[in-house]
């Protein structure tokens, strides 16, 4: 699994569904973890928070109402983006899904096409790199479609790892991202790297993007991680 990939949860009871559900989600090239019932899925994203969670209505134990209630109870996961499934058509039945914290609410029977159109949407808001968009921070612009990095009139020179970080950090201006935050996103999980090698590839992002002078944008939060602006 790439660490560029965006991680998508699939919650579904019915096995047919989630094999469906998954198999259509890898073919537009996301990487996906599956859960069949509630209990399951905050484990998952407990243990490794997905990019965005497509979650059932109806479920045993843990319903799927219950479960985005949770998600977006928690700090450290609230920015998750939830579209909740069900084959409840109702308004009442929409607005109370929307209520408990779900981003989108998709009724079954679904296009698929139309599925996954909405967590294009969402990811855009949340990860607006992984569809190639161009971001921008003051003075500094990045494509993430053709990998490249000004500051002002000047392109930058930046290894891949440092390009991956500054990603990180331009999709969420302000945002402070601890050591190991930044060692799940930019270097994967399946790879095992220090945290010191973190500080390494900072000071080198620093380097690059004042080598054509401007003061430094990263922060260093002490005891916590680093920031952009």
């Amino acid at each position: 699994m790439s660490a560029d990939q965006p991680r998508v949860l699939v919650v579904e009871d019915e096995p047919a569904q989630l094999e469906v559900l998954a198999y259509n989600l890898e073919a537009e090239g996301f990487a996906v973890s599956r859960a069949r019932d509630g209990e399951e899925a905050l484990l998952v994203i407990s243990e490794d928070a997905p990019d965005i969670v497509v979650l059932d209505w109806m479920m045993p134990n843990i319903s799927g109402i219950e479960v985005c209630r949770r998600i977006k109870s928690k700090p450290e996961t609230r920015s998750i983006p939830v579209i909740m499934l069900s084959a409840r058509s109702e308004e009442v039945d929409k607005v109370r899904g929307l209520e408990t914290g779900a981003d989108d609410y998709v009724v079954k029977p679904y296009s698929v096409i139309e599925l996954m159109a909405r967590v294009r949407t969402q990811l855009r808001r949340v990860r607006p790199s992984t569809l190639g968009q161009q971001l921008e921070f003051e003075d500094i612009t990045l494509d993430a479609e053709t990998h490249k990095v000004t500051r002002g009139q000047d392109e930058l020179r930046l290894g891949p790892t440092e390009f991956r970080l500054l990603t990180t950090f331009m999709e969420k201006p302000g945002r402070v991202w601890s050591r190991d935050q930044l060692l799940d996103r930019v270097w994967g999980r399946d790879l095992y790297v220090d945290t010191r090698t973190v500080d390494v590839h900072i000071g080198r992002l620093r380097k690059a993007l004042s080598q054509h002078g401007g003061a430094d944008p990263l922060r260093t939060v002490r005891g916590v991680g680093y920031a952009l602006g």
